[in-house]
Protein backbone atom coordinates (compact mmCIF):
# COMPACT_ATOMS: atom_id res chain seq x y z
CA UNK A 1 0.00 0.00 0.00
CA UNK A 2 1.76 3.14 -0.78
CA UNK A 3 1.85 5.68 1.86
CA UNK A 4 1.16 9.17 1.54
CA UNK A 5 2.62 12.25 1.97
CA UNK A 6 3.94 13.75 5.96
CA UNK A 7 2.04 16.63 6.52
CA UNK A 8 4.05 19.78 8.00
CA UNK A 9 2.53 21.73 10.58
CA UNK A 10 3.29 25.55 9.21
CA UNK A 11 3.85 26.28 13.24
CA UNK A 12 6.62 24.27 14.03
CA UNK A 13 9.59 26.36 13.83
CA UNK A 14 12.91 25.42 12.65
CA UNK A 15 14.55 25.13 16.22
CA UNK A 16 11.71 23.11 17.07
CA UNK A 17 12.40 20.40 14.87
CA UNK A 18 16.07 20.96 15.08
CA UNK A 19 15.76 19.91 18.88
CA UNK A 20 13.51 16.85 18.23
CA UNK A 21 15.43 15.60 16.28
CA UNK A 22 18.97 16.43 18.76
CA UNK A 23 16.73 14.83 20.97
CA UNK A 24 16.42 11.38 19.32
CA UNK A 25 19.78 11.25 18.62
CA UNK A 26 20.83 11.96 22.11
CA UNK A 27 18.66 8.96 23.46
CA UNK A 28 20.05 6.51 20.58
CA UNK A 29 23.77 8.01 21.56
CA UNK A 30 23.05 6.90 25.30
CA UNK A 31 21.47 3.89 24.68
CA UNK A 32 24.41 2.82 22.23
CA UNK A 33 27.02 3.72 25.40
CA UNK A 34 25.37 2.30 27.52
CA UNK A 35 25.47 -1.17 25.69
CA UNK A 36 29.32 -0.41 25.24
CA UNK A 37 30.16 0.24 28.88
CA UNK A 38 28.11 -2.91 29.67
CA UNK A 39 29.71 -4.94 27.35
CA UNK A 40 33.30 -3.65 27.33
CA UNK A 41 36.31 -6.06 28.15
CA UNK A 42 37.29 -5.25 31.63
CA UNK A 43 40.99 -5.91 30.54
CA UNK A 44 40.62 -3.58 28.37
CA UNK A 45 38.06 -0.40 29.38
CA UNK A 46 36.49 2.11 27.29
CA UNK A 47 38.93 5.48 27.09
CA UNK A 48 36.25 7.85 28.87
CA UNK A 49 37.60 10.79 26.10
CA UNK A 50 35.89 9.89 23.22
CA UNK A 51 32.11 10.18 24.72
CA UNK A 52 32.93 12.56 26.78
CA UNK A 53 33.57 15.07 23.79
CA UNK A 54 30.31 13.83 22.18
CA UNK A 55 28.45 14.93 24.75
CA UNK A 56 30.71 18.27 24.46
CA UNK A 57 29.04 17.91 21.02
CA UNK A 58 25.73 17.69 21.79
CA UNK A 59 25.85 20.24 24.48
CA UNK A 60 27.13 22.71 22.17
CA UNK A 61 24.40 21.79 19.27
CA UNK A 62 21.81 22.71 21.96
CA UNK A 63 23.25 25.64 22.92
CA UNK A 64 23.13 26.89 19.26
CA UNK A 65 19.69 25.51 19.13
CA UNK A 66 18.19 27.39 21.84
CA UNK A 67 20.18 30.94 20.45
CA UNK A 68 18.01 30.10 16.77
CA UNK A 69 15.03 29.82 19.19
CA UNK A 70 15.32 33.27 20.60
CA UNK A 71 16.26 34.63 16.92
CA UNK A 72 13.01 33.18 15.54
CA UNK A 73 11.56 34.92 18.74
CA UNK A 74 13.18 38.14 17.83
CA UNK A 75 12.13 37.94 14.27
CA UNK A 76 8.10 37.37 15.15
CA UNK A 77 8.85 40.06 17.41
CA UNK A 78 9.79 42.40 14.55
CA UNK A 79 7.18 40.86 12.05
CA UNK A 80 4.80 42.08 14.69
CA UNK A 81 6.02 45.39 14.96
CA UNK A 82 6.23 46.17 11.42
CA UNK A 83 2.65 44.96 10.99
CA UNK A 84 1.50 47.27 14.07
CA UNK A 85 3.57 49.98 12.45
CA UNK A 86 2.04 49.45 8.72
CA UNK A 87 -1.76 50.33 10.13
CA UNK A 88 -0.78 52.91 11.43
CA UNK A 89 0.02 54.52 8.41
CA UNK A 90 -3.18 53.66 6.90
CA UNK A 91 -5.00 56.54 5.25
CA UNK A 92 -2.01 59.03 5.50
CA UNK A 93 0.27 60.06 2.91
CA UNK A 94 3.60 59.07 3.24
CA UNK A 95 7.15 60.06 1.29
CA UNK A 96 8.03 56.46 -0.58
CA UNK A 97 11.32 56.06 -1.75
CA UNK A 98 10.20 54.49 -5.35
CA UNK A 99 10.91 55.57 -9.38
CA UNK A 100 7.18 54.73 -10.10
CA UNK A 101 4.37 56.42 -9.75
CA UNK A 102 0.69 56.95 -10.43
CA UNK A 103 -0.41 59.82 -13.56
CA UNK A 104 -3.85 60.62 -12.15
CA UNK A 105 -5.92 63.89 -13.74
CA UNK A 106 -2.93 64.79 -15.59
CA UNK A 107 -0.11 64.62 -13.43
CA UNK A 108 2.34 62.83 -11.77
CA UNK A 109 5.62 64.36 -9.52
CA UNK A 110 8.63 62.70 -8.75
CA UNK A 111 11.22 64.52 -6.04
CA UNK A 112 15.06 63.81 -6.88
CA UNK A 113 18.14 64.19 -4.96
CA UNK A 114 21.51 64.62 -7.17
CA UNK A 115 24.55 63.40 -5.27
CA UNK A 116 26.28 65.73 -7.37
CA UNK A 117 26.52 68.47 -9.77
CA UNK A 118 25.07 66.84 -13.26
CA UNK A 119 26.24 69.33 -16.07
CA UNK A 120 23.65 67.16 -18.73
CA UNK A 121 20.55 65.52 -17.98
CA UNK A 122 17.63 63.67 -20.28
CA UNK A 123 15.07 62.12 -17.90
CA UNK A 124 12.54 59.52 -19.46
CA UNK A 125 8.95 58.43 -18.85
CA UNK A 126 8.55 54.61 -19.19
CA UNK A 127 5.30 52.38 -18.88
CA UNK A 128 5.28 49.62 -17.05
CA UNK A 129 6.31 47.23 -19.98
CA UNK A 130 9.90 49.34 -19.87
CA UNK A 131 8.67 51.70 -23.14
CA UNK A 132 10.04 55.49 -23.36
CA UNK A 133 7.12 57.51 -23.69
CA UNK A 134 8.27 60.59 -22.77
CA UNK A 135 11.89 62.48 -22.96
CA UNK A 136 12.86 65.64 -21.45
CA UNK A 137 16.17 66.99 -21.97
CA UNK A 138 17.11 69.61 -19.21
CA UNK A 139 20.00 71.86 -18.19
CA UNK A 140 22.49 71.32 -15.79
CA UNK A 141 21.53 70.61 -12.41
CA UNK A 142 23.30 71.72 -9.20
CA UNK A 143 23.51 68.71 -6.53
CA UNK A 144 20.46 68.64 -4.29
CA UNK A 145 16.93 67.97 -4.14
CA UNK A 146 14.98 69.18 -7.71
CA UNK A 147 10.98 68.50 -8.65
CA UNK A 148 9.97 67.23 -12.06
CA UNK A 149 6.42 67.04 -13.03
CA UNK A 150 4.97 64.93 -15.83
CA UNK A 151 1.53 66.23 -17.15
CA UNK A 152 0.96 63.07 -19.33
CA UNK A 153 2.27 64.58 -22.86
CA UNK A 154 3.64 61.71 -24.91
CA UNK A 155 6.36 61.89 -27.08
CA UNK A 156 3.70 61.69 -30.51
CA UNK A 157 1.85 64.64 -28.90
CA UNK A 158 -0.97 62.40 -27.27
CA UNK A 159 -1.56 62.42 -23.84
CA UNK A 160 -0.76 58.98 -21.52
CA UNK A 161 -4.24 57.28 -19.82
CA UNK A 162 -4.03 57.25 -16.07
CA UNK A 163 -2.03 54.62 -14.74
CA UNK A 164 1.41 53.60 -13.47
CA UNK A 165 4.85 55.35 -15.20
CA UNK A 166 8.25 55.18 -14.00
CA UNK A 167 10.82 57.76 -14.03
CA UNK A 168 14.59 57.30 -15.28
CA UNK A 169 17.55 59.24 -15.68
CA UNK A 170 20.51 59.52 -18.07
CA UNK A 171 22.86 62.27 -16.18
CA UNK A 172 27.02 63.34 -16.15
CA UNK A 173 28.45 65.18 -14.17
CA UNK A 174 31.58 67.41 -15.27
CA UNK A 175 33.68 64.54 -15.76
CA UNK A 176 31.87 62.73 -17.99
CA UNK A 177 30.60 60.05 -15.04
CA UNK A 178 27.17 58.82 -14.67
CA UNK A 179 25.42 60.65 -11.91
CA UNK A 180 22.46 58.45 -10.23
CA UNK A 181 19.75 60.83 -8.42
CA UNK A 182 17.66 59.05 -5.06
CA UNK A 183 14.20 59.33 -6.48
CA UNK A 184 11.26 59.74 -4.13
CA UNK A 185 7.33 60.08 -4.36
CA UNK A 186 4.44 60.87 -2.28
CA UNK A 187 1.25 59.12 -2.02
CA UNK A 188 -1.55 57.67 0.12
CA UNK A 189 -1.41 54.29 2.22
CA UNK A 190 -4.46 52.89 1.10
CA UNK A 191 -4.06 49.46 2.84
CA UNK A 192 -1.50 46.75 3.85
CA UNK A 193 -0.76 43.45 2.80
CA UNK A 194 0.23 40.33 5.17
CA UNK A 195 -0.19 37.77 2.78
CA UNK A 196 3.57 37.25 2.34
CA UNK A 197 4.23 37.32 6.21
CA UNK A 198 6.22 40.32 6.15
CA UNK A 199 4.07 43.38 5.81
CA UNK A 200 3.36 45.95 2.65
CA UNK A 201 1.60 48.93 2.41
CA UNK A 202 -0.44 49.44 -0.67
CA UNK A 203 -0.60 52.44 -2.69
CA UNK A 204 -2.24 53.74 -6.24
CA UNK A 205 0.99 52.61 -8.12
CA UNK A 206 0.65 49.10 -5.90
CA UNK A 207 2.37 47.26 -2.88
CA UNK A 208 5.88 48.97 -1.13
CA UNK A 209 8.04 47.34 1.37
CA UNK A 210 8.13 49.16 4.90
CA UNK A 211 11.86 49.95 4.18
CA UNK A 212 10.97 52.18 1.37
CA UNK A 213 8.56 54.57 3.14
CA UNK A 214 10.96 57.75 4.31
CA UNK A 215 8.87 59.47 6.38
CA UNK A 216 4.67 59.54 6.52
CA UNK A 217 2.43 62.73 7.18
CA UNK A 218 -0.10 63.53 8.65
CA UNK A 219 -1.53 65.99 6.54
Amino acid sequence: MPIGGVATDPNVTAAATDRNRLSDNYDTFLLLLTAQLQNQDPLAPMDSTQFTQQLVQFSQVEQQIRTNEQLEGLVGQYQAASAGAALSYLGKDAIIEANETYLANGEANWAYNLPTNAESMTVHVRDMSGRIIYTSTTEARTSGEHLFTWDGTTNSGGTAQDGVYELTFEALNAGGTAVTPTVNVRETIMGVDFSSGTPVVITPSGTRSIDQIRSVLNG
